[in-house]
């Protein structure tokens, strides 16, 4: 639970009841903002308006959101905005509670989104292994088409939209944003050599907008309430709240919505309960599977959770997936774990993501089994660092985060001779 003095933004089912009502919904001033959007702003004014905000990306990368709309394309159309509802992120389940529970912000959301950009059609990209929360969703946008909010003439006005649900069928992937495109067109979702970017040359190549579920949740508050209520949560460079989800070794795993800047601390303590059985705090990885690992000393326990400051103890904050780690975890064991997820999940487009999760598997799998000799960590390394900067997306690069910070920081584990 967040503090007395914080209020509910994006959680705010846990407040609300009956929140994924429609009647519910309306009556707690749901979709005043997307009406306010379109009978009384230009899409100009609502990007400058997002802009102004300084609300950011929520899915990891942490990219200003109005700046990312305003690179939209206007010599090309038709526009399409994507939501990225895809979280396979080991770790991460955010998304998930919002679109189970709060619905109805997050389509209003993509709504505003939708008519600051002027597409007329958007589509929610879901894992393939959330096809009952797809189910609910396309309810849910029936309630809102019989309700006059999605269609032809929206309050009177020109503008039209509709919106649609697609599953994936279950690969990580998708969500990095081209593959998703990729997926979306039937294509197997493999990522695309940017430039050009989506807002170029997107969905059927077409400018599109690709924002993650928790972003776009945050839009209709900041239309309703304004810039200065957004930018008074938060920090000044990282404004707004944010759902930690937190796992590991922590007595009450869970989704945790507080201000921007709450330390590692205060989060893993006071709300997560602390570690369990009187074991001691070891590692923290503050974004999913796809992270560093931060020694959990008291610096890095009194670093404040926003976008700038994390980077000063040797990680991201990324989507906020808050992995606790503790003295009973052999980093050997962690990093054979990560690294058999993203052989799995690589999708074999790229030589250095292809080979280099092979063989880093195989070898991190010899180490953790204690059949390796001392030479074999240095070999993991040597194949982890020649992969940076190599891969053609992200997941290559995310995938010797884990590696190349546990042999730095953790040497006592990897130690074969002294086990």
């Amino acid at each position: 639970m967040p503090s007395d003095e914080y209020e509910y933004a994006l959680l705010r089912h846990r407040v609300i009841p009956d929140l994924d009502n429609l009647e519910t919904y309306r009556k707690h001033g749901g979709f005043q903002a997307f009406e306010k959007a379109v009978t009384t702003m230009k899409p100009g004014e609502l990007i400058d308006m997002v802009k102004a905000s300084g609300l950011r990306g929520r899915g990891g990368a942490g990219f200003p959101t109005g700046l990312k709309w305003s690179f939209i394309d206007n010599k090309i159309w038709p526009h399409y905005v994507t939501a990225n509802a895809d979280e396979s992120e080991p770790g991460t389940f955010k998304d998930r509670e919002i679109m189970e529970s709060n619905p109805y912000q997050f389509l209003e959301g993509v709504a505003i989104c939708a008519y600051a950009i002027q597409a007329q059609e958007a589509y929610v990209y879901l894992r393939g292994e959330f096809w009952p929360i797809a189910g609910r969703l396309d309810q849910h946008i029936a309630a809102m088409q019989a309700a006059g909010l999605l269609g032809e003439r929206l309050f009177g006005t020109e503008y039209a939209l509709h919106i649609y649900t697609h599953l994936g069928a279950g690969a990580y992937i998708a969500g990095e944003e081209t593959a998703l495109l990729e997926s979306l067109e039937g294509k197997i979702s493999q990522p695309r050599l940017r430039p050009p970017f989506p807002a170029t040359f997107g969905l059927y190549g077409k400018p599109t907008v690709v924002n993650n579920v928790e972003t776009l949740t945050n839009v209709p508050l900041i239309v309703a309430r304004g810039v200065d209520w957004f930018r008074s949560i938060g920090t000044e460079k990282s404004p707004g709240a944010k759902i930690f989800s937190v796992s590991g070794c922590v007595v009450h795993p869970g989704n945790y919505e507080l201000p921007l800047g709450t330390t590692f601390r205060n989060l893993i303590f006071e709300h997560a309960g602390g570690i369990p059985d009187r074991h001691k705090i070891k590692a923290i990885m503050a974004a999913g599977a796809s992270s560093s690992l931060i020694v959990a000393n008291d610096q890095a326990l009194d670093t404040p959770m926003d976008y700038e400051s994390v980077p000063a103890v040797g990680g991201q904050l990324g989507s906020a997936s808050i992995i606790v780690i503790d003295d009973s975890v052999d980093i050997r064991w962690l990093i054979n774990k990560t690294l058999h997820f993203f052989k799995h999940e690589s999708c074999g487009k790229c030589t250095p993501c292809r080979e280099g999760t092979y063989w880093m598997m195989h070898l991190a799998e010899r180490i953790h089994q204690g059949d390796a000799k001392p030479e074999d960590v240095q070999l993991l390394n040597t194949v982890a660092s020649q992969m940076k900067g190599k891969c053609l997306c992200a997941l290559g690069e995310f995938s010797i985060e884990a590696v190349m910070t546990g042999i730095e920081r953790f040497k006592e584990d990897f130690d074969l001779a002294a086990k």
